[in-house]
């Protein structure tokens, strides 16, 4: 990347090299003087219409190219020179309906330099697509189960040539893949859990993506966030106790869950993420009105609650019923604590945090709520094969 002077020193110093390697007469034998490189750009100079999807395309022969400068309103277009530099290309699709300036260098293996330069512009976007939402919220800080969700406002055809527009870069470099749940949301997991207290930042480099025919994004997003403490917990239906680790610190508390009654009394099996948390929740029973024979009908108040599945599941403070606690399942299929260790729980409590609950014949992942965060439910190699994960 090099601006007008430099490009003038080149043609300078082409220019000399040409005037040294001129015949010198005097009947001494003629040398083979070396071709000058010839460069290629595409998009062609002077172009109205590039697609912006297929970027800037820089090839040199005869010589090797040394500096290549795409430029939009002022702002540099990031790419890369192949091994050889006798190639180079844009890292990202291009901005649509703008005015590029290419500038390229090569240099040939006596020494001579080749300067060249074009303009074109990137054809308008007939429709647009951008991203909707994106969890976790920019600046907040998560626990290290914490999915990346991105929704699109509109579907999603060219899956692969989006997904290549996805940026995650995390301090401490953990592996992750994205999974496309539908054709509006595509959802980041790592390999295993985020390792604790680093920054993630997240970009979608969309501007000039080709999300379908027609369809082109128009703007890049960033969002940056932390993942914070390593909070992970292991409930079981079958001891009555749960095991919070946090950072490595481990504390044990008595616990009731679901009595099992009926299944909507069952707590579900499997990886859980935290949601959402507040001090006081009011719970009424589902499809069970009072004095309804069959099931039993409940209206309450719930203190220090954490909730880790959109069907209605918490951990949190019991509401009586303490010798239960550590004894046996009581509840409605929350998971139930002392007033201590709920207020534990609650306090390191942050979106993202694993809760594995085992000792249910209730599977998690077979729930139907669509908002529910089962992502750690399935394999690795599930996950990456990007297929439908409830065959």
């Amino acid at each position: 990347m090099r601006n007008r002077r430099l490009f003038a020193g080149l043609a300078l110093a082409a220019a000399t090299v040409a005037t040294m390697t001129a015949c010198s007469g005097g009947g001494s034998k003629a040398t083979a003087v070396a071709a000058d490189a010839t460069i290629k750009i595409t998009p062609v100079d002077g172009a109205r219409t590039a697609r912006p999807d297929q970027g800037v395309a820089v090839a040199a022969s005869g010589g090797q190219l040394e500096q290549v400068d795409v430029r939009a309103d002022g702002a540099t277009a990031p790419g890369g020179f192949a091994a050889d530099h006798r190639s180079w290309k844009t890292t990202w699709t291009l901005k649509p309906g703008v005015w590029y300036q290419v500038k390229a260098v090569a240099r040939n293996s006596k020494g001579r330099v080749t300067a060249v330069s074009s303009r074109f512009r990137t054809a308008p976007a007939g429709r647009r697509i951008a991203v909707a939402d994106v969890t976790p919220q920019a600046g907040e800080k998560v626990g290290v189960g914490m999915p990346i969700i991105v929704t699109f406002d509109g579907p999603v055809a060219n899956r692969d040539q989006v997904q290549h527009a996805l940026e995650v870069k995390a301090d401490k470099a953990d592996e992750g893949a994205w999974h496309w749940m539908s054709d509006r949301q595509v959802v980041y997991r790592t390999h295993r859990y985020w390792q604790p207290h680093q920054k993630v930042v997240f970009t979608a480099h969309l501007a000039g993506v080709r999300a379908a025919k027609g369809v082109y994004g128009t703007a890049d997003l960033t969002k940056t966030f932390a993942i914070g403490a390593s909070n992970v917990t292991a409930a079981s239906a079958k001891t009555h106790y749960m095991k919070v680790n946090h950072d490595g610190v481990v504390k044990t508390f008595k616990i009731s869950m679901g009595k099992a009654t009926t299944r909507e009394y069952t707590t579900t099996s499997g990886i859980h993420l935290t949601k959402e948390k507040a001090e006081v929740v009011h719970m009424v029973s589902p499809n069970c009105q009072q004095g309804q024979s069959g099931c039993e009908h409940y209206d309450e108040d719930v203190h220090l609650a954490v909730r880790i599945t959109d069907g209605g599941e918490y951990v949190h403070q019991s509401v009586g019923e303490y010798d239960a606690l550590g004894n046996r399942n009581a509840s409605h299929g929350c998971v139930r604590t002392t007033p201590a260790g709920a207020r534990y729980f609650y306090g390191i409590a942050q979106r993202g945090d694993i809760v594995k609950i085992t000792g249910t014949d209730r599977r998690f992942v077979d729930e139907t709520n669509a908002g529910d965060w089962k992502f750690w439910n399935y394999s690795w190699d599930a996950w990456v094969k990007n297929g439908d994960l409830q065959r």
